[in-house]
């Protein structure tokens, strides 16, 4: 797994597949593994980039804003050779800093897939994210694990894989406290509302019908704001669509990725 070393720092990145490169950034809840079910059918058309983002796994730590982690992953193109067909598909936090790339470095590459996204969070959102990483540093990433685990996952689907509850519970127990709360306050002063009529990227916005994490009206208002982009909501999913609903995620991905070119 290579890593590169961009103007400030360095990111870790697993790849996979071969072709034209498609960037992979993970949620604040999920790590890059998260998307192993969907694998193989994009690593069959794409070289697949598994990111880890700023402070997450093997990648450092940047300044604590949504914008820098994005200006972080951009330093990646030309540290890796990535073209402008590269495509970007996002997660959550994951897709939050994919629209702020959009915004800031959209030359840079071609298609846009944005799985859980939003131009920015109420107040009573945002304040959740600040108690979140308050608690996460008072207490650890244990006190904040169950929690977390419900704002991603539908109550049913907890109660119908427990093992995959428990593996999310486990992973979030080990993620570097500090790196977290940072990110949760990107979170809470993330406003890119602004910014979105100038996306000039091909964009699909994936929406859960279940997502508690980022609700559906947040990928709406992202569709209706940029200029090329198209909306699919997948019923009874949350927030995690690449755990919860693999082969209805592929589904919804296959004619924007091409993912049946060999």
């Amino acid at each position: 797994m290579p890593t590169f070393d961009v103007a400030d720092g360095t990111i870790d990145v697993q790849q996979v597949g071969a072709g034209p490169d498609l960037i992979v950034l993970h949620s604040l809840l999920t790590g890059r593994e998260a998307f192993r079910e969907i694998l193989p059918e994009l690593a069959s058309s794409w070289r697949v980039n598994l990111v880890d983002l700023p402070g997450f796994g093997g990648s450092t730590r940047t300044e604590p804003t949504i914008e820098s982690f994005a200006d972080r992953v951009a330093g990646l193109f030309p540290a890796a050779g990535f073209g402008t067909d590269t495509a970007v598909l996002g997660n959550g936090l994951g897709a939050f800093v994919a629209l702020a790339l959009a915004v800031g470095h959209g030359h840079l590459f071609d298609r846009l897939v944005l799985l859980g996204t939003g131009p920015g969070f109420p107040e009573e959102v945002r304040a959740t994210f600040r108690a979140l990483a308050s608690r996460a540093r008072a207490d650890g990433m244990t006190a904040v694990a169950d929690a977390a685990v419900r704002r991603i996952f539908p109550d049913r689907f907890i109660a119908e894989n427990p093992d995959l509850a428990d593996e999310r519970r486990r992973m979030l127990a080990a993620l570097d406290s500090e790196s977290f709360a940072q990110a949760c306050e990107a979170l809470s002063v993330l406003d890119l509302e602004s910014g979105l009529p100038s996306i000039a990227n091909p964009t699909l916005v994936v929406v859960g019908e279940l997502d508690e994490a980022t609700p559906p009206a947040l990928g709406r208002a992202v569709a209706g704001a940029v200029a090329e982009a198209d909306l699919i909501e997948l019923p009874g999913c949350g927030h995690c669509p690449q755990l919860e609903q693999p082969g209805a995620l592929l589904a919804a991905l296959a004619a924007f990725l091409d993912l049946s070119r060999q």
